[in-house]
């Protein structure tokens, strides 16, 4: 009976002592070991097995993770007053110095990080603050990496959630944004307009090419109908003869006497026009049968031709 109590009390140590000894660290995670407090390095993943009476283990995450800092005020380089609030991305990259470099890395993350963004902000004028968020975040993370790079921890990425300034300069924020719309409106307006004139002269302009185009070519057009007229009535000019020119001019002088004029333009071919028309008329038979015509017969006679002024004269008495 004693000896199976001294047996069963020797097997649960046993299994009490493995259950202590034995310790499963995911791929994630690492042990950093301490031995009688002092430290042997890291350990995992996978199983590992410790002396539950003078080993002590701390757990590292080496995954991602992240910090939020709270409101901060701080005071730009412009004097003015602003909170800010981040977020830091951060991952341990030396276990062993993350736990024997600092106590509590959350505390002093986030005290670090309020001094840095009062650093940085300091240097930045309020515009700065508000439109360069990346060259701000930029800043920070480079900072902040260099303190915690001596803790085996490394800042990957730091964001700037919300910028609150005060409500005076978010009055002139406002009226600043209102007056640049207001800008960009007339500004767009007047490119309008200017486009719209451009076209609107192109337009004319190639409206006055095209009539100018249209009267040229009405011009030729015109030109060379009449030059073709002209070449038609010489045409027809050079198989008429003279008796039918003459008449043509006797039609056109009778014409002129019958208008209501009280002047009368007698032309210097008169003469001439009276000669030729003493050829044109016809022999007179009851006086010279057979003869020649009236006005051959009169200037061969001597005698005034009909019709012409010497011939109205002697009728005249």
């Amino acid at each position: 009976m004693i000896i199976g109590i001294v047996i069963g009390v020797v097997v649960l140590f046993l299994l009490i002592s493995s259950g202590l000894s034995v310790r499963i660290v995911r791929e994630y995670q690492r042990i950093v070991l301490f031995r009688l407090g002092r430290a042997l390095g890291t350990r995992g993943p996978g199983l590992i097995l410790i002396n539950p009476v003078t080993d002590r283990t701390t757990w590292v995450d080496l995954r991602e993770q992240y910090l939020e800092i709270p409101h901060q005020t701080a005071i730009t380089k412009d004097n003015a007053s602003i909170s800010i609030d981040f977020i830091i991305f951060y991952k341990v990259v030396d276990p062993s110095m993350s736990v024997l470099r600092v106590g509590n890395f959350a505390g002093a993350a986030q005290n670090v990080a309020a001094t840095t963004l009062r650093s940085v902000v300091g240097d930045m004028p309020l515009d700065d603050v508000l439109s360069k968020r990346e060259e701000m975040n930029a800043s920070l993370r480079v900072r902040l990496d260099e303190v915690t790079e001596r803790w085996g921890v490394k800042v990957t990425t730091v964001e700037v959630r919300e910028v609150n300034p005060p409500p005076g300069v978010l009055e002139a924020m406002t009226r600043q944004m209102s007056a640049e719309r207001t800008r960009r409106a007339a500004v767009t307006e007047a490119e309008g307009k200017k486009q719209a004139a451009i076209t609107l002269a192109e337009g004319t302009k190639q409206a006055a090419i095209l009539a100018a185009e249209g009267e040229r070519q009405g011009a030729i057009l015109r030109a060379e109908g009449l030059s073709a007229g002209l070449e038609r009535i010489l045409t027809v000019a050079r198989g008429l003869d003279s008796n039918t020119m003459q008449l043509q001019y006797l039609e056109t002088l009778k014409q002129v006497g019958s208008s209501p004029s009280t002047k009368l333009v007698v032309p210097m071919e008169l003469g001439g026009l009276l000669n030729g028309l003493r050829n044109m008329l016809p022999v007179d038979p009851g006086r010279y049968p057979g003869g020649p015509s009236l006005g051959e017969a009169a200037r061969k006679s001597g005698e005034p031709v009909p019709g012409t002024d010497a011939a109205l004269g002697e009728a005249a008495p």
